[in-house]
């Protein structure tokens, strides 16, 4: 039942797919997922070793890499996939979307919880970093390469180093996350360097005119 839905989600958010049996045989993330699942139900049983073996089996095979110990919800999608790592302590939710790249990593070697929360149907764009014990509620959208540091909130849209909120509830989130253009934000890091650089500039003619007065 568990890989049903897993391929009929990939089918739904892939234009690519052209059926279930293309996914099931040829999908990285389908792959990594179902290996996941294996090393994950070890990993509970106390059986760590093996377990930890089939992730980093998996990780050679897919070049995804997820800890026995984290906790995935239903319907996990990996598009491509390739550097995708996610920690131990991480937790997911439903419907969730991970593009290639995506870290869910800790900042540092503290002990318990260390990696982030995800609610359902959250999406994480390509390159992003999401570090640390930190949630992303539900219907988030963390947009490429983003590093997000602290808590998104629900229906909320995060970009830039570090991440920052550009929308929330500004948009209704309709039923796949991932149909939220990802790429069509602001960077607001970048409208403060840009405002700060135009203030520069305007400081120098400013001098400028100044220096030329005194000539005169």
């Amino acid at each position: 039942m568990l890989l049903q839905e897993t391929l009929t989600a990939y089918q739904k958010r892939d234009p690519a797919a052209r059926g279930k049996l293309e996914i099931f045989l040829l999908y990285a993330g389908v792959h990594a997922t179902v290996y996941y699942r294996i090393a994950h139900w070890l990993h509970r049983h106390q059986l760590c070793f093996p377990a930890r073996c089939i992730s980093q089996w998996a990780r050679f095979w897919t070049g995804i890499e997820i800890h026995p110990g984290a906790t995935i919800g239903r319907r996990l999608v990996i598009d491509h996939g390739a550097g995708i790592v996610i920690g131990e302590t991480t937790e997911i939710g439903d419907d969730v979307l991970l593009y290639q790249g995506v870290t869910l990593g800790g900042t540092g070697k503290d002990v318990g919880k260390r990696h982030p929360t995800l609610g359902n149907n959250v999406m994480v764009g390509s390159g992003a970093r999401v570090l640390g014990p930190i949630t992303i509620h539900d219907n988030a959208r963390i947009a490429a390469g983003a590093v997000v540091l602290q808590d998104v909130p629900a229906n909320a849209t995060a970009v830039g180093v570090p991440a920052q909120i550009v929308r929330i509830n500004g948009e209704r989130v309709r039923r796949y996350a991932d149909e939220v253009d990802q790429t069509s934000v602001v960077n607001p890091t970048l409208q403060k360097i840009e405002a700060l650089t135009k203030r520069v500039e305007e400081l120098e003619k400013i001098l400028q005119e100044a220096e030329n007065s005194k000539e005169n």
